[in-house]
């Protein structure tokens, strides 16, 4: 860190302050995934060291924003701070004592992840009373045949994994374009599932939103209550409705219907522009259709958010609080439909007359600050030379449980907030490094958080990719329980093994978030838009 550079700290009451004001804030965690899952403030956004330059830009774009980082009180977030200040970033703080002092002010530290988005589910299935049907009963109803839509509201990858025995896969940002093509009968029930609670809810309250005339019903606390129930689980299925739609006007007049009675606005070109050139707030345009349309062609800009997904994990797109979004699609149905629930969430959103094909201009940033290594790796034909020239100390940086399954021989494994203290203390005076990395992005990052080191206290710091080394032929060997789980701070093992048959973590998961609300005070609660309970 220069020694001329001020780091901005302030206390927990103040950050507290801040979130309840009327003022854009990014409140990023900078700690790994596993420390951020172990317990965070509600409306932090994770952003971990490790990963800072990739993706800080994406979360907060305008170098304006009051930002404020959060660690464990271990001066990480200082070193983040002073990177963010490198890059052009005004108006960044840092919470004196990090988490540990925001806990120690009374204020809750949350376990697992994408809170906002989990502790809404909660809310709407009280606000709006969202039937649902019980595992035993879905069996029931299959065994007995009938017409029945069943599907699966996760991602096509999830759905992959684990489903419920014959359902289809139809992601949530798909349905209101999509559930008519599904259904010959309005009298026919339409069944939604996901692994836990989050989106069945939402999913089967955006199909009631938009006065489906079908029975809609959300299975209670998805494949993990079907396990839970003794019932078998399906895997490797490939089943999805991604059949080109046509378009129904019905559709798109049901969206316009539901954007109009909340009160999302569709904007002019004109004033999406507005939005857009405002130097004092951030906009995010996002392109809410599939993967596949958004590759095939979309506004020069614009950044990918399937819709089903921004509403499951917003904090993974959308890194200021009181930011503007704009949501894009090329039919007027999807990017309505989650306006609506996005602003329900809690954010001033909008949708723009024309969708992609809108003319605006949106400065185009690529989403990194460092990507390509200033040195290239060591050639899998060169690397046993050079190791047996340098006898180098190894150091893997590869991912906690990855380097457990197999890992240079002798290796240590390292995370970039600990990597300069872990290469002190495994390398002897003048020693040479090989950073053993699992992609060229990772590589840059690590050498450049080691340039301190060369020549004071490394000779040499070079870098080679995992799978070269293991391709070479060099020696590896395989640690299951090095690095132990306290160490493993880039992985969460929070009910991590819930998927995997593990009955007691399932339940754990499924207290955890129907939880959560009772969890919450009300400042935290007063951001979401839902009719009937504290959040209003």
């Amino acid at each position: 860190m220069p020694a001329s550079l001020h780091i901005s700290h302030i206390c927990a009451p103040t950050l507290r302050d801040w979130l309840n004001d009327e003022t854009e804030i990014a409140l990023i965690d900078v700690r790994e995934a596993g420390q951020f899952g172990e317990g965070h403030p509600f409306f932090a956004v994770p952003a971990p060291y490790s990963r800072l330059e990739r993706e800080i830009p994406l979360l907060v774009p305008r170098l304006g924003t009051r930002t404020v980082l959060v660690d464990g009180g271990d001066g990480v977030a200082e070193r983040a701070a002073a990177r963010l200040a490198s890059w052009g970033y005004d108006q960044v703080h840092v919470l004196r004592g990090g988490a540990p002092a925001w806990e120690a002010a009374g204020y809750v530290l949350f376990k697992g992840v994408n809170l906002p988005s989990k502790t809404f589910g909660e809310l709407v299935e009280h606000a709006y009373g969202t039937p649902h049907v019980s595992a035993h009963e879905l069996s029931r109803m299959l065994k007995v045949g009938g017409p029945l839509a069943l599907l699966d509201g996760r991602t096509f990858t999830e759905h992959g994994k684990m489903t419920i025995p014959g359902a289809i896969s139809v992601p949530n940002g798909e349905l209101a374009l999509r559930w008519s093509t599904l259904v010959s009968s309005p009298n026919t029930p339409i069944v939604i599932h996901c692994a836990g609670r989050t989106r069945s809810i939402v999913g089967a309250q955006i199909l009631r939103s938009l006065g489906v005339p079908n029975p809609v019903l959300a299975l209670e606390n998805g494949t993990q209550g079907w396990a839970l129930q003794g019932l078998a689980l399906e895997h490797g299925s490939n089943r999805q409705d991604a059949a080109p739609v046509h378009v129904l006007p019905k559709d798109q007049a049901n969206a316009a219907r539901l954007a109009a009675e909340a009160g999302v606005p569709q904007l002019s070109a004109a004033q999406a522009q507005a939005w857009i050139d405002d130097p004092l707030r951030t906009t995010f345009v996002l392109d809410v259709r599939s993967s596949e349309e958004f590759n095939a062609g979309t506004l020069d800009g614009a950044r990918h958010a399937p819709g089903g997904q921004l509403l499951q994990a917003t904090d993974q797109t959308i890194g200021v609080r009181r930011s503007r979004v704009l949501l894009l699609d090329d039919e007027a149905v999807r990017a309505p439909v989650i306006a609506v629930w996005l602003w329900r969430l809690g954010y001033e959103t909008a949708t723009v007359q024309g969708g992609i094909h809108a003319p605006l201009y949106l400065p185009v940033r690529d989403g990194t600050v460092a990507t390509v290594p200033s040195r290239t790796a060591i050639a899998p034909v060169d690397l046993q030379a050079w190791v047996d020239r340098n006898a180098p100390v190894l150091v893997d940086i590869q991912p906690s449980l990855a380097y457990r399954r197999e890992h240079a021989l002798g290796a240590i494994w390292s995370v970039r907030p600990r990597l300069r203290a872990d290469v002190r203390a495994a390398a002897r005076h003048r020693q040479a490094v090989l950073v053993l990395a699992p992609d060229a992005a990772a590589a840059e990052l690590a050498l450049e958080e080691l340039s301190e080191l060369v020549g004071a206290e490394a000779e040499s710091v070079s870098w080679a990719l995992n799978s070269d080394w293991v391709g070479a032929g060099m020696p590896v060997e395989s640690t299951p329980e090095v690095p132990d789980d306290a160490s493993a701070i880039d992985y969460l093992f929070f009910v991590h093994d819930r998927h995997d048959g593990n009955l007691e973590a399932a339940r754990r998961y499924l207290a955890w978030e129907t939880g959560l609300i009772a969890q919450c005070q009300p400042d935290e609660l007063a951001v979401f838009r839902l009719p009937g309970s504290v959040a209003t």
